[in-house]
């Protein structure tokens, strides 16, 4: 499988869930015993699904600002600004994704909150 196409599929998982389109976005991007390593939900795909559509329910403006995408191996990594409302200073995330051909079987994120000041002179982006 291309690099190039593991990116467009992290990506457009990524955008098509901020978006409220989790259903869709597991349907075409997520492959059997998919699992994910979040610490607040079971590690299952449904669990994982439904919390997303009810985050893009609660933030209908939510923000997904994507500013690096790498990759090595199966796996690749999306480094985003993620806003839940245009005004929010939001949340530095990095989404690890691991492919099984051009499906995603594993995910992590971790994120760092932006703060409102900050003593570092290069920001977060």
């Amino acid at each position: 499988m291309a690099v190039r196409a593991r990116k467009h599929i992290a990506l457009n998982f990524l955008t098509l869930s901020a978006k409220g389109e989790s259903r869709k976005a597991f349907g075409l991007y997520v492959g059997q015993g998919f699992k994910h390593h979040n610490a607040y939900y079971k590690g299952d795909a449904e669990s994982l699904m439904t919390a997303m559509e009810e985050n893009a329910k609660a933030n209908p403006e939510k923000v997904f600002d994507s500013k690096c995408v790498v990759e090595d191996g199966d796996l690749v990594a999306v480094h985003s600004h993620i806003k839940q409302t245009p005004v929010d200073l939001g949340d530095a995330v990095v989404h690890i994704f691991r492919f099984e051909g051009d499906k995603i079987v594993e995910l992590w994120d971790l994120g760092q909150t932006v703060p409102a000041d900050s003593v570092n002179e290069n920001g977060m982006f």
